[in-house]
């Protein structure tokens, strides 16, 4: 989390068993910390997702599996 963002408190009904296997994946210490980790995650996949798109429709990446085939 950015250092200027604030943070609230939440009161939500979680899955233990994500909760746990996220923060083993993680490798997180807190709770708290797994789920803003997991949170930012889907925000930056957000953002790669949208910058794929954007070069697959700019024609700047040559599609070398369906081009001319000789």
């Amino acid at each position: 989390m950015a250092k200027t963002e604030k943070a609230v408190r939440k009161n939500m009904r979680l899955r233990q068993d994500l909760i746990d296997r996220a923060r083993r994946i993680l490798g997180t210490k807190t709770e708290t910390e797994t789920v803003e980790q997991a949170l930012e995650m889907v925000a930056f996949r957000e953002e790669v997702v949208g910058g794929i798109e954007a070069v697959a429709g700019s024609n700047a990446v040559e599609d070398v599996f369906h081009g001319n085939s000789e």
